[in-house]
């Protein structure tokens, strides 16, 4: 972990604010934390967080609106959203606005430290990976730079979270991957009972992806998973 790593806490209850404070700091991470939406647009303007860990209910304002109103603005920076076990729903919406991940109340603070290291190292900020350039169907996908353009040039917007999925599929093509191994690929996590992330992730690249040929790029594979349908043409070499 990188101690200069700046974490942006925002949760409308003190006691989460200053528990989570607390640990962080002890992890090595500089912390900011704020109650509201308001004080979270003021702060980020000045501190420029690398990754933020964002409460779905606030006193001012949604989470939710939140993530999404970011991610209108070509604000990339990781979020980690805190939601309600019973709010699956919100989960699931979360991540198809541009969440990076979830981590449902109550939760254990070493938890959500492995999330914000999986999340900045997707984030390219903390784990080697594939420093090679894709080609694939009407896409080129580069590694380094994390981002994917069209034949025609034009860019597709992914999130941190799309594009390390893509890079799954990339990485073995024609391979059927469950959810499960795609979930530890990308997260290194294992799935929960009720864990739909993957499946969103999925139908979201699906939809960046379209060509307009009517065919899925990845398929589902009945009792299996999903499965990259195209071949892949790789230029450069993995970082060792």
């Amino acid at each position: 972990m990188t101690p200069d790593h700046h974490i942006f806490v925002v949760d409308d209850d003190q006691e989460i604010r200053s528990l989570l404070g607390r640990y962080l700091k002890d992890q090595g991470y500089r912390v900011t934390t704020a109650e509201s939406r308001r004080s979270l647009e003021k702060g980020i303007a000045d501190c420029r967080p690398d990754l933020i860990v964002l409460d779905i209910m606030l006193p001012d304002g949604s989470g939710l609106d939140i993530c999404r109103d970011l991610r209108a603005a070509k604000n990339k920076t990781p979020i980690i959203l805190l939601t309600a076990l019973k709010e699956d729903v919100d989960r699931i919406v979360g991540l198809e606005i541009g969440a990076d991940d979830y981590l449902g109340k109550p939760f254990n603070p070493r938890e959500l430290v492995a999330r914000i290291k999986a999340v900045l190292r997707r984030a390219g900020s903390e784990a080697p990976g594939s420093a090679g350039t894709y080609q694939f169907a009407d896409f080129t996908a580069d590694a380094a730079t994390r981002s994917v353009t069209s034949g025609a040039g034009e860019a597709i917007q992914l999130t941190g979270a799309e594009f390390d999925l893509l890079v799954a599929f990339l990485d073995r093509p024609g391979r059927v991957l469950s959810r499960d191994r795609l979930l530890d690929l990308t997260q290194g996590r294992d799935r929960g009972p009720f864990d739909r992330s993957i499946d969103v992730l999925v139908s979201r690249l699906r939809r960046k992806l379209d060509d307009g040929s009517g065919a899925d790029l990845i398929k589902t594979v009945r009792n299996g998973g999903y499965q990259l349908s195209v071949p892949v043409e790789t230029l450069g070499e993995d970082l060792p």
